[in-house]
């Protein structure tokens, strides 16, 4: 009897090793066996769809800013892409009392929505997938004006502290950092993206948060006569997908 189990122990050990024995084998002829390769592939094209608003401080997250000038303060709305000016910030120089002196009012902080008060800013986007180049400019249509005609004389909008904030990695574009603009003059050119830059969102911010509430100016000078209404005047920001060049 103990040598049938031992025989029998024996023989299940050599069917053990012969199966092992195959599994190696089968193994080894698996990994020799021939091999081929696919393809992956994925096509762009120019986006026309309009791009949201995004923060001016963080370009990462989308933001529902307020227009202070509007009823609702729902925006004015922004182009269509491939190469859109997707928003710009309504000025709002408060209610001021009448003097003689020469004065210089701040606009106030850009409201919104969804997070606290942050800079008056612009945005625009070039989904065109060429980095062919673009430039912004703004200029102001008239003077400041009540419905009467009644013009606010002399008066004169200072943008200073700009920057500029993306969250791409194509190369940023170059921008005035300050500038002042001529009612009924030439348009400013204030950001302006050369050939391989600019490709994606791009922010041209007046300030930061801190200084958000003092970085646009209204100077009114003391000799002009004032008249206790509204005065508005409109700013029309202009995109162009023809860069040359401007003093940084």
């Amino acid at each position: 009897m103990k040598m049938n189990f031992k025989l029998k122990t024996m023989m299940a050990a050599s069917l053990v090793a012969g199966l092992t024995l195959a599994g190696t084998t089968n193994i080894a002829e698996a990994a020799i066996s021939g091999s081929t390769s696919s393809n992956a592939v994925i096509n762009f094209e120019p986006s026309t769809d309009p791009t949201s608003p995004i923060d001016p401080t963080d370009p990462t997250n989308p933001v529902s800013p307020i227009d202070p000038t509007n009823p609702g303060g729902q925006p004015n709305p922004g182009t269509n892409g491939p190469l859109s000016i997707d928003f710009a910030s309504s000025l709002d120089f408060g209610t001021q009392k009448i003097t003689s002196s020469d004065k210089v009012y701040t606009a106030a902080a850009q409201a919104f929505n969804d997070r606290d008060l942050g800079p008056n800013y612009v945005q625009v986007t070039d989904n065109r997938g060429s980095e062919t180049g673009w430039a912004l400019k703004v200029q102001q249509d008239g003077q400041f004006i009540t419905e009467d005609g009644q013009e606010l004389t002399g008066a004169e909008i200072t943008f200073n502290n700009g920057v500029v904030s993306t969250g791409s990695v194509s190369a940023k574009p170059t921008h005035k950092a300050s500038f002042t603009l001529i009612p009924d003059g030439d348009a400013e050119r204030i950001m302006e993206a050369a050939e391989g830059q600019g490709a994606g969102t791009y922010i041209l911010a007046f300030g930061n948060d801190a200084s958000a509430a003092g970085s646009i100016e209204l100077s009114v000078p003391g000799s002009t006569t004032k008249y206790a209404k509204d005065y508005s005047t409109k700013l029309t920001w202009t995109l162009e997908d023809t860069p040359s060049s401007i003093e940084p």
